[in-house]
């Protein structure tokens, strides 16, 4: 590639990589390749994939998007969120929940969803539990990355607590000992646990 075709292609990826994270912040988008693809729609770009940002360049370019133009809610917001999620946790704490994703980095919009991982025997139990509590709630799948380019479609439930979707993804007892990968970075998930979410909500971070 010569210099010159190398520069174009380094403007089209800041231009993907500021306009997918803009519609993260603004529109509600939350998949990184929905929202690239996009962007490139929005700039009138080809789906070109060599000219797209990798997933941890946009939540970078999120993050300074949301200090910039949402510096003045993104605080109250977080400590909203994690509020809600050490809530979730404390209701379904008999399934070992841990906290993963947007709430735990800090990196949320108005959009943006509590995610959990949850153990069980089997997903059903979720849906009795949730029954069992009066909350309506719907089914779903959701794809997890493992090491050696594994993938697996776990049960997953979706509610609304106090205007905010919690998304509860169920993994078996053995499933459960494995991190799944981050889908911004590729290396193993940090999942918190109540204890975690607790520090974070007193220190303030």
């Amino acid at each position: 590639m010569s210099a010159r075709a190398a520069h174009h292609s380094d403007q089209q990826r800041r231009r993907i990589c500021a306009e997918a994270a803009r519609l993260m912040a603004d529109e509600g988008i939350r998949d990184f390749h929905a929202a690239k693809r996009r962007a490139c729609d929005r700039l009138g770009l080809d789906h070109d994939h060599r000219h797209w940002p990798a997933n941890h360049e946009i939540e970078a370019a999120l993050q300074e998007h949301l200090k910039l133009f949402h510096a003045q809610t993104l605080p109250a917001r977080r400590r909203r969120l994690r509020q809600l999620a050490l809530e979730a946790m404390d209701f379904l704490d008999r399934f070992q929940p841990r906290l993963v994703g947007a709430v735990l980095t800090g990196t949320v919009t108005d959009h943006t969803a509590i995610e959990l991982l949850l153990t069980a025997d089997t997903a059903e139990e979720i849906g009795h539990f949730l029954d069992e509590h009066g909350i309506p709630h719907d089914t779903h799948e959701r794809r997890l990355r493992y090491g050696g380019d594994r993938q697996t479609s776990a049960p997953a439930y979706r509610f609304d607590a106090d205007g905010v979707t919690v998304e509860l993804a169920v993994l078996d007892r053995v499933a459960s000992r494995e991190p799944p990968l981050s889908p911004v970075d590729g290396k193993p998930m940090h999942r918190a646990s109540r204890r975690e979410v607790e520090e974070l909500l007193n220190h303030g971070n």
